[in-house]
């Protein structure tokens, strides 16, 4: 079963994908991009990933090359050629390649590329046991709702969360309120309500985030969607991450100092829970169904 990548107009194996060395992308990190998880085959919340990626090319005033249903049709298409059942699919879009100058060329043709790649399977007890995180001061753009291939503070926030022995870094902005993740969303408990940031240019608002909110309200959970301080994560009887390929994580220490009495708490169990049900439930549609109407080729 091949890793499969689909570079403007054409199917390969990933070792054999190629960009020019002028490609916006390369040079400027003038590019947008999604990140699916694909359970059994299937692609989980392809539509709204679909539309963040619209959102998002929208927001640098990058044209896609492809309508959101083509693109989910070549999404579909590229999860069959590779027959991995659980995979990851990243899909992105660059400005395309022409001479490097800052300004945006007056004539280029978007670079597409999908991939398909195996999912790294998580530890079997880590909603059980919960993981290390540690905490970072934000220095990113002040567009971070816009998914940028631009990426290098997130870069070397996660490697400072490897060398501490650390799942991921927690952003916190001027010193005074927590954002996000470098690669999640992150959520806070306090007697028994939820808090998280709110949506806006200062965080990315993952997928994984909305349908936890959601399931969260279903559940009839009390929610806060406002900034908080780091004192106050500090002082959370529970706190947890979100991301598509972490789903939901209780985070059990922050910068080495227990969160609560240093186990996962109801609430991230809860909805963890809950999430994996929700996944259960959309992938029993056929692949095609996460988008309506699309069929795969080949």
């Amino acid at each position: 079963m091949p890793e499969i990548a689909y570079v403007d107009g054409e199917f390969m194996e990933l070792s054999e994908a190629r960009v020019s060395v002028e490609d916006r992308g390369f040079q400027f990190g003038d590019g947008v991009y999604e990140v699916v998880r694909c359970y059994r085959g299937t692609p989980f919340a392809l539509e709204e990933h679909l539309g963040r990626l619209e959102r998002s090319a929208a927001g640098i005033e990058l044209p896609l090359p492809e309508d959101a249903r083509r693109l989910g049709e070549l999404a579909v298409e590229a999860l069959h050629r590779s027959g991995i059942s659980e995979s990851v699919l990243y899909m992105q879009v660059t400005r395309g390649w022409a001479p490097r100058n800052h300004a945006f060329p007056e004539t280029v043709k978007p670079t597409l590329v999908i991939t398909v790649r195996p999912a790294k399977p998580a530890p079997p007890d880590r909603t059980v046991l919960g993981v290390p995180v540690i905490t970072v001061p934000d220095e990113r753009w002040l567009r971070c709702d816009i998914k940028s291939t631009d990426l290098l503070p997130n870069v070397i926030a996660k490697e400072k969360a490897r060398r501490a022995g650390a799942l991921e870094a927690i952003m916190i902005r001027d010193g005074a309120y927590v954002t996000e993740g470098a690669s999640t969303n992150v959520f806070a408990v306090k007697d028994g309500t939820i808090h998280t940031a709110p949506e806006g240019p200062r965080i990315l608002s993952g997928i994984t985030r909305s349908i936890v909110l959601r399931l969260a309200r279903e559940k009839g959970m009390s929610i806060v969607e406002d900034f908080f301080t780091p004192g106050f994560l500090a002082g959370a009887d529970e706190v947890f991450i979100t991301s598509t390929t972490l789903e939901v994580v209780p985070c059990v220490k922050v910068d080495g100092r227990p969160v609560g009495d240093g186990k996962p708490g109801p609430v991230a169990r809860a909805l963890a829970s809950a999430y994996s049900a929700e996944v259960a439930r959309r992938i029993g549609q056929p692949p095609q169904a996460e988008v309506r109407g699309l069929m795969p080729h080949g």
